[in-house]
Parts: C-alpha cells; sequence; structure tokens
C-alpha cells in the first residue's frame, strides 16, 4: 500500500514542481471534444433511408424506442446526447452500421 502512496506522492511533487518551474517538462495536451450536433427531422429520416433501416429497426439500433424515432421524423422531438453522437458518426461513416452490426438484417 505504501508503494502506491510514494508513487502518487512522487507524481504529485513532480506536477507540482513543473507547474513552478519556467521551463515546463512534463507533456501537456489540449483536448478538445466537438459539440453535438443537433439533428432536424429531415436529417434523421435521410440518415435512416441512407442506411437501409425501417424506423423500428433504425430504433433497435440507437436503443430507442420506435416511437422516438417517430417523433424525431416528425419534428415533434430532437435526438439529443448519446443519439444525436450515434447519428453523427453514422452520418460520418456509412457502413458503420456494418461494422457494428447491434443489429442483424436478414435479405
Amino acid at each position: 500500500m505504501s508503494n502506491v502512496y510514494e508513487s502518487i506522492m512522487t507524481g504529485l511533487n513532480e506536477a507540482v514542481e513543473d507547474s513552478k518551474s519556467y521551463e515546463k517538462k512534463l507533456t501537456r495536451r489540449v483536448v478538445t471534444v466537438i459539440p453535438v450536433k443537433e439533428y432536424n427531422a429531415s436529417e434523421v429520416k435521410k440518415i435512416r433511408n441512407s442506411i437501409g433501416m425501417s424506423q423500428k429497426t433504425f430504433a433497435s439500433y440507437l436503443g430507442v424506442s420506435c416511437k422516438t424515432v417517430e417523433a424525431w421524423e416528425k419534428g415533434t422531438n430532437h435526438p439529443s446526447g448519446a443519439a444525436s453522437r450515434l447519428l453523427n458518426m453514422m452520418e460520418m461513416d456509412e457502413n458503420l452500421t456494418k461494422e457494428f452490426p447491434f443489429v442483424t438484417i436478414e435479405e
């Protein structure tokens, strides 16, 4: 247990020392997260049609109810959070649903 404590304290002391130093030695990274895109009714329907899924299958793939997809496509509600992020990924990569087949479509 003391080895873990000593390791944490060593890291913290290095960080404090580096923050006070004029010449920075520790690696720094800037992380930028692209904001979640907002989708309107026609965009949702266009994405669904482009991947060839029914509303029911599309809803299953996204983990939402069929009524939710219907509401998105009517413009009553709009996808948000994880659903918007998944829609954005589908929009960026047409093969996403084939690469990650959470729902099987039999032809």
